[in-house]
Protein backbone atom coordinates (compact mmCIF):
# COMPACT_ATOMS: atom_id res chain seq x y z
CA UNK A 1 0.00 0.00 0.00
CA UNK A 2 3.00 2.06 0.84
CA UNK A 3 4.44 1.86 -2.47
CA UNK A 4 1.30 2.50 -4.61
CA UNK A 5 0.41 6.08 -2.62
CA UNK A 6 4.04 6.72 -3.52
CA UNK A 7 3.22 5.58 -7.21
CA UNK A 8 0.34 8.09 -7.04
CA UNK A 9 2.79 10.95 -5.68
CA UNK A 10 4.96 10.63 -8.18
CA UNK A 11 1.68 10.23 -11.30
CA UNK A 12 1.36 13.85 -9.20
CA UNK A 13 4.98 15.17 -9.68
CA UNK A 14 4.61 14.33 -13.59
CA UNK A 15 1.45 16.22 -14.37
CA UNK A 16 3.44 19.04 -12.45
CA UNK A 17 6.53 18.92 -14.26
CA UNK A 18 3.97 18.55 -17.22
CA UNK A 19 2.41 22.04 -16.03
CA UNK A 20 5.73 23.54 -15.07
CA UNK A 21 7.04 23.21 -18.95
CA UNK A 22 4.19 24.79 -20.40
CA UNK A 23 4.37 27.73 -18.07
CA UNK A 24 8.76 27.98 -18.67
CA UNK A 25 7.74 27.65 -22.60
CA UNK A 26 5.85 31.10 -21.99
CA UNK A 27 8.07 34.40 -22.24
CA UNK A 28 9.57 35.41 -19.12
CA UNK A 29 9.86 39.00 -18.80
CA UNK A 30 6.63 38.79 -17.11
CA UNK A 31 8.68 36.91 -14.17
CA UNK A 32 10.11 40.82 -13.17
CA UNK A 33 14.27 40.33 -13.84
CA UNK A 34 16.44 42.29 -11.75
CA UNK A 35 20.05 42.99 -11.81
CA UNK A 36 20.52 44.22 -8.43
CA UNK A 37 22.87 41.68 -6.84
CA UNK A 38 22.23 42.38 -3.23
CA UNK A 39 22.60 39.15 -0.96
CA UNK A 40 19.21 38.14 0.12
CA UNK A 41 19.26 36.32 3.54
CA UNK A 42 16.68 33.33 2.86
CA UNK A 43 15.59 30.82 5.82
CA UNK A 44 14.25 27.73 4.30
CA UNK A 45 13.66 25.22 6.88
CA UNK A 46 16.64 24.97 9.22
CA UNK A 47 18.72 26.50 6.62
CA UNK A 48 19.70 30.16 5.85
CA UNK A 49 21.02 30.75 2.43
CA UNK A 50 22.39 34.08 0.47
CA UNK A 51 21.38 34.17 -2.48
CA UNK A 52 22.33 37.61 -4.58
CA UNK A 53 18.93 39.18 -5.87
CA UNK A 54 19.54 38.65 -9.30
CA UNK A 55 19.48 35.01 -8.80
CA UNK A 56 15.72 35.03 -7.55
CA UNK A 57 12.84 34.89 -9.99
CA UNK A 58 10.45 36.30 -8.35
CA UNK A 59 9.82 39.98 -7.30
CA UNK A 60 7.72 38.88 -3.79
CA UNK A 61 10.83 36.15 -2.86
CA UNK A 62 13.60 39.30 -3.21
CA UNK A 63 13.06 39.90 0.91
CA UNK A 64 14.92 38.95 4.10
CA UNK A 65 13.16 36.16 6.06
CA UNK A 66 11.35 32.97 6.26
CA UNK A 67 10.56 31.49 2.80
CA UNK A 68 8.43 28.58 2.75
CA UNK A 69 10.04 27.64 -1.41
CA UNK A 70 12.63 29.79 -3.06
CA UNK A 71 12.73 29.24 -6.77
CA UNK A 72 16.14 30.78 -8.95
CA UNK A 73 17.56 31.18 -12.01
CA UNK A 74 20.56 31.29 -13.31
CA UNK A 75 22.32 31.11 -16.61
CA UNK A 76 24.93 27.91 -18.19
CA UNK A 77 27.95 27.68 -18.49
CA UNK A 78 28.59 30.29 -16.01
CA UNK A 79 26.11 30.10 -13.32
CA UNK A 80 25.56 33.91 -13.56
CA UNK A 81 22.02 35.45 -12.58
CA UNK A 82 20.34 38.01 -14.65
CA UNK A 83 22.08 40.95 -15.98
CA UNK A 84 21.30 43.33 -18.69
CA UNK A 85 23.90 41.96 -20.85
CA UNK A 86 22.29 38.73 -20.31
CA UNK A 87 18.67 39.60 -21.13
CA UNK A 88 18.63 37.68 -24.96
CA UNK A 89 19.10 34.62 -22.80
CA UNK A 90 16.79 34.82 -19.99
CA UNK A 91 14.18 35.98 -22.51
CA UNK A 92 14.94 33.06 -24.50
CA UNK A 93 15.67 35.48 -27.93
CA UNK A 94 16.92 33.64 -30.70
CA UNK A 95 15.90 30.37 -29.55
CA UNK A 96 19.21 29.24 -27.43
CA UNK A 97 18.03 27.40 -24.28
CA UNK A 98 21.06 28.14 -21.70
CA UNK A 99 18.72 29.16 -18.42
CA UNK A 100 18.14 26.64 -15.49
CA UNK A 101 15.37 26.88 -13.58
CA UNK A 102 15.78 26.09 -9.71
CA UNK A 103 13.50 25.35 -6.33
CA UNK A 104 14.55 24.97 -2.63
CA UNK A 105 12.01 23.98 -0.23
CA UNK A 106 11.92 21.18 2.52
CA UNK A 107 12.09 17.76 1.75
CA UNK A 108 8.38 16.61 0.67
CA UNK A 109 9.72 12.76 0.22
CA UNK A 110 12.35 10.78 2.10
CA UNK A 111 14.38 9.74 -1.18
CA UNK A 112 15.42 12.45 -3.84
CA UNK A 113 15.32 11.29 -7.26
CA UNK A 114 18.70 9.26 -7.31
CA UNK A 115 17.47 6.64 -4.23
CA UNK A 116 14.49 6.46 -6.08
CA UNK A 117 15.88 4.67 -8.72
CA UNK A 118 15.97 0.87 -7.56
CA UNK A 119 12.78 0.98 -5.44
CA UNK A 120 10.25 2.75 -7.67
CA UNK A 121 11.23 3.91 -10.86
CA UNK A 122 12.95 0.48 -11.59
CA UNK A 123 8.89 -0.61 -11.63
CA UNK A 124 7.75 1.77 -13.73
CA UNK A 125 10.09 1.51 -17.11
CA UNK A 126 10.54 -0.89 -19.41
CA UNK A 127 13.61 -2.61 -19.29
CA UNK A 128 15.93 -2.73 -20.83
CA UNK A 129 16.34 0.82 -21.98
CA UNK A 130 18.63 2.00 -24.79
CA UNK A 131 21.85 4.13 -24.97
CA UNK A 132 21.95 7.58 -25.29
CA UNK A 133 23.86 11.02 -25.02
CA UNK A 134 26.89 10.73 -23.14
CA UNK A 135 26.89 7.43 -21.38
CA UNK A 136 22.69 7.77 -20.20
CA UNK A 137 20.59 5.01 -20.53
CA UNK A 138 17.50 6.35 -21.43
CA UNK A 139 13.92 4.41 -20.47
CA UNK A 140 10.77 4.55 -21.53
CA UNK A 141 7.77 4.48 -18.65
CA UNK A 142 5.36 1.35 -18.62
CA UNK A 143 2.06 3.01 -19.86
CA UNK A 144 0.30 2.00 -16.57
CA UNK A 145 2.72 4.28 -14.83
CA UNK A 146 0.80 7.40 -15.26
CA UNK A 147 3.65 9.29 -16.43
CA UNK A 148 2.68 11.82 -19.04
CA UNK A 149 5.38 11.76 -22.11
CA UNK A 150 8.33 11.48 -20.37
CA UNK A 151 11.30 9.64 -20.26
CA UNK A 152 13.68 8.39 -17.74
CA UNK A 153 17.48 9.09 -18.29
CA UNK A 154 19.87 7.39 -15.97
CA UNK A 155 23.73 7.58 -15.49
CA UNK A 156 26.10 6.42 -13.09
CA UNK A 157 27.14 8.57 -11.08
CA UNK A 158 29.18 8.92 -7.59
CA UNK A 159 29.58 7.01 -4.64
CA UNK A 160 27.22 4.35 -6.35
CA UNK A 161 24.50 7.13 -6.77
CA UNK A 162 23.08 6.95 -9.99
CA UNK A 163 22.51 10.02 -11.73
CA UNK A 164 18.33 10.23 -12.71
CA UNK A 165 16.35 13.08 -14.53
CA UNK A 166 12.80 13.00 -16.28
CA UNK A 167 12.29 14.62 -19.12
CA UNK A 168 9.43 15.84 -21.00
CA UNK A 169 8.96 14.41 -25.10
CA UNK A 170 6.93 15.60 -28.23
CA UNK A 171 5.20 18.79 -28.21
CA UNK A 172 4.93 19.81 -24.46
CA UNK A 173 9.16 19.29 -24.44
CA UNK A 174 9.27 21.95 -27.58
CA UNK A 175 7.25 24.08 -25.87
CA UNK A 176 9.05 24.31 -22.94
CA UNK A 177 12.68 25.80 -22.15
CA UNK A 178 13.48 23.43 -19.71
CA UNK A 179 12.06 19.80 -20.59
CA UNK A 180 14.12 17.79 -17.77
CA UNK A 181 13.89 17.26 -14.39
CA UNK A 182 15.69 16.37 -11.64
CA UNK A 183 16.07 16.97 -7.53
CA UNK A 184 18.38 16.30 -5.23
CA UNK A 185 18.59 16.78 -1.41
CA UNK A 186 21.13 18.72 0.48
CA UNK A 187 21.55 21.02 3.42
CA UNK A 188 19.49 20.50 6.44
CA UNK A 189 16.41 18.06 5.13
CA UNK A 190 16.36 20.53 1.71
CA UNK A 191 15.14 19.10 -1.54
CA UNK A 192 16.38 21.05 -4.92
CA UNK A 193 14.79 20.72 -8.08
CA UNK A 194 16.62 22.00 -11.46
CA UNK A 195 15.14 22.39 -14.15
CA UNK A 196 17.41 22.06 -17.39
CA UNK A 197 17.21 22.19 -21.34
CA UNK A 198 16.96 18.46 -23.13
CA UNK A 199 20.58 20.11 -25.11
CA UNK A 200 22.71 19.67 -21.79
CA UNK A 201 22.30 16.24 -21.26
CA UNK A 202 25.15 15.49 -22.59
CA UNK A 203 26.55 17.73 -20.22
CA UNK A 204 24.88 15.94 -16.95
CA UNK A 205 28.01 15.22 -15.16
CA UNK A 206 29.61 18.67 -15.00
CA UNK A 207 25.82 19.81 -15.10
CA UNK A 208 25.13 18.30 -11.97
CA UNK A 209 28.29 19.11 -10.12
CA UNK A 210 28.05 22.46 -11.11
CA UNK A 211 24.52 23.17 -9.96
CA UNK A 212 24.29 21.67 -6.77
CA UNK A 213 28.29 23.05 -5.88
CA UNK A 214 26.68 26.63 -6.40
CA UNK A 215 24.25 25.91 -4.02
CA UNK A 216 25.94 24.81 -1.24
CA UNK A 217 28.27 27.96 -2.22
CA UNK A 218 24.62 29.98 -1.36
CA UNK A 219 24.03 27.84 2.02
CA UNK A 220 25.43 28.93 5.31
CA UNK A 221 24.08 26.26 7.75
CA UNK A 222 22.73 22.68 7.95
CA UNK A 223 26.15 21.84 5.99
Amino acid sequence: MRVFYVFLALAAFSVLISIAGRVLGSNLAQVGHTDDTRLVEAVVGNNVLYVPANYIRFEKQRVTGEARRLDLYLRWPDLAGYSNAARDDFNHQGGVRRVLFLSVEQQLMSRDMSARFDPIYSRLIDLPGVPAVAGLRSYQFKESSGYMSETLMVGGGANGRPFVARCLTGAVAAESLAPCERDVHFGDELSLTYRFPAELLGEWRALDAAVLGKMQAFLRTGQ
